[in-house]
């Protein structure tokens, strides 16, 4: 090869790279930035409250940058015993947003009932199938008339923040789990 070949063959290899964007080149991130968040749950919520703020600048300071959130709403209700149903869309960057449901039970010192929107940070997910499995729940809530919480929950590597918004009479402490699923189901078993 003469030297005049070997500065083509270069010169083309350089065209090439640099009409492709890099992000197809390179591995393309697929988390949310805390901006991003914040936009999509005040699209999801209607208004930004200091509160809201607050809760997902908690939630990025202990868990860093999702790859996925879940937009839905649930009601739940309890007497010692409780139920809860929801749902939602998954949504995320590496994949096309579809449909979940979840419910479960709950027991402790809790009374009430309430009915809230849920915007649910996750973390850790790889494929949609991962979500659909029960995730253990602990949950202190105090609802009058309106209320705002956050909590976690965990099942291997999938981390899930819920951040719940809502109206109802409730308060108390609870364990519980939630099962997630992409079927409806009325046993929150």
């Amino acid at each position: 090869m003469t030297g005049i070949q070997k500065y083509l063959i270069l010169f083309t290899f350089l065209v090439i790279f640099l009409a492709f964007p890099q992000g197809s080149l390179l591995a393309r991130d697929n988390t949310y930035t805390p901006e991003e968040i914040a936009a999509k749950a005040e699209g999801f919520f209607g208004d930004t409250t200091e509160g809201l703020a607050k809760a997902i600048e908690k939630v990025f300071n202990d868990l860093g940058r999702p790859n996925g959130y879940i937009a839905g709403e649930e009601v739940s209700g309890a007497i010692g015993i409780g139920l809860r149903y929801g749902k939602g869309n998954l949504n995320r960057k590496s994949a096309a947003s579809r449909k979940v449901f979840w419910q479960g039970p709950s027991i402790g010192w809790d009374v009430g009932g309430n009915a809230s929107k849920v915007f649910t940070l996750v973390y850790g997910l790889e494929s949609d199938g991962q979500l659909f499995q029960r995730f253990p729940a602990v949950e202190g809530s105090f609802y009058f008339v309106a209320g705002l919480g956050v909590s976690y929950q965990q099942s291997g590597k999938v981390v899930l923040a819920p951040i719940r918004t809502g109206v109802g009479l409730r308060t108390g402490a609870n364990v519980g789990y939630l099962h997630y699923g992409s079927e409806h189901s009325w046993l929150p078993f």
